[in-house]
């Protein structure tokens, strides 16, 4: 009796501990998707009546150590109560953030991309109607050694009015974690980046000065100030008067 007791414990321990482990990385990948933010958006010019026009980022991205890549979920909205007709939203990427392709779109030139980014691509929306959203998929990569920006202006189709423009807005980590397999990037936050050697007086020379210097004072100032909304249409609109 006493064999057949022991046996029908440990026939459930075994289950048990089955169970467990079954159970316990859907817990865990449940846990790693992060809310959509507007962190760092803001209305520019005056939108048409009715339409309300708004973006939304991850607030958390994580990045393959070895690959250097990650995806990124952008995601423009018409919290308005009218159509929003035809619009173009542009994700544009900075320092160690490079847009590699984004679903459905169409890549910018370099000699087109503003001031200060390294990447670009183009999304021409036909129609957003009251209270829709349409989403793109973003494949990046962001070099971990500097700091990385991305930013996505809602325009008119002509590209003549900026309606919202989320960013330049960083994503980054205070605690780099180089030797494990991938490291998790916060909305909002400035990367500390970490050298090969661990040697942070070895850091490069990343961040807001590198970002600011080249717009000259008045973009200095703008951004100081915090209408990084107008930023984009002064780089943009005084090369299109100038063709």
């Amino acid at each position: 009796m006493s064999s057949r007791r022991t046996t029908t414990i440990a026939g459930s321990l075994v289950a048990a501990s089955f169970s467990a482990v079954m159970i316990l990385p859907f817990t865990a990948a449940a846990d790693e998707p992060g809310p959509a933010s507007s962190k760092g958006g803001k209305a520019v010019d005056e939108a048409p009546a009715g339409v309300k026009l708004t973006t939304t980022l991850p607030e958390k991205i994580s990045v393959d150590n070895n690959s250097e890549e990650t995806a990124i979920t952008a995601t423009v909205k018409n919290e308005g109560t009218e159509d929003s007709g035809k619009i173009n939203l542009l994700v544009v990427g900075f320092d160690g953030l490079t847009v590699k392709n984004v679903q459905g779109c169409s890549e910018i030139a370099k000699g087109d991309l503003p001031e200060g980014s390294n990447s670009g691509f183009s999304c021409p929306v036909d129609n957003l109607a009251a209270g829709d959203s349409k989403s793109y998929d973003v494949d990046a990569t962001y070099d971990l050694s500097k700091t990385g920006k991305i930013c996505l202006p809602v325009q008119s189709a002509d590209g003549k009015k900026t309606y919202w423009q989320q960013g330049p807005v960083p994503f980054g980590t205070t605690n780099p974690s180089p030797n494990a397999p991938a490291t998790p990037l916060l909305l909002g936050t400035d990367n500390q980046p970490v050298a090969p050697g661990g040697d942070e007086d070895e850091l490069p020379k990343t961040g807001v000065l590198r970002d600011v210097l080249p717009l000259g004072a008045a973009g200095a100032a703008l951004m100081s100030a915090g209408v990084a909304g107008l930023w984009w249409s002064s780089l943009r609109r005084p090369r299109r008067q100038q063709v």
